[in-house]
């Protein structure tokens, strides 16, 4: 279902199975092919170490911000479809994952369904994905609820993430 204005949305992609950076640059392209989606901007790749499990690789992790018609449902939707095409299996809770796209933000709404939360829960928290949203939204981003994003980030240590060189 589409909507009647085009909103900005921000998705984080993260891999750490099956070659996770070509996993993260198939990811991009397709995403960018959904009907009613064009990409706006595509952050550098982080690595991160994961965030459960330590018996698992490191993660590759990055931030697409689109501009989209679609609502955040079918969006989700859409991004699971993707997902799942890239034989994502969810076995443990922060397990190791072929792809993991995430709405991390919908334009400026908080939406709270069963199925869909915005902004992503873990996002103020989280340097692998504050760190590659700074870098394509910039100091000023408001994520609803939680403030500025440049403030975010100041209470936020990197914990060992590093930007790739892809």
């Amino acid at each position: 279902m589409k909507s009647s204005t085009p909103i900005i949305a921000y998705i984080g992609l993260g891999s750490n199975l099956a070659d996770p950076v070509e996993q993260i640059k198939s990811a991009r392209q397709q995403i960018d092919n959904l009907e009613a989606v064009e990409e706006k901007a595509f952050s550098s790749f982080y690595r991160s170490a994961p965030m459960g499990p330590q018996d698992q690789p490191d993660y590759v992790n990055a931030v697409m911000a689109v501009v989209t018609s679609l609502q955040p449902v079918q969006l989700l939707h859409d991004l699971q479809a993707i997902e799942n095409a890239h034989g994502r299996v969810r076995e443990r809770r922060w397990g190791a994952r072929t792809l993991d796209l995430d709405i991390l933000l919908y334009g400026e709404q908080s939406i709270q369904l069963p199925e869909l939360i915005v902004p992503h829960m873990g996002l103020a928290k989280r340097e692998f994905v504050l760190y590659p949203l700074h870098e394509i939204a910039g100091d000023k981003l408001m994520i609803p609820g939680r403030g500025r994003l440049a403030d975010l980030l100041q209470s936020c240590p990197l914990n060992g993430l590093q930007r790739l060189s892809v």
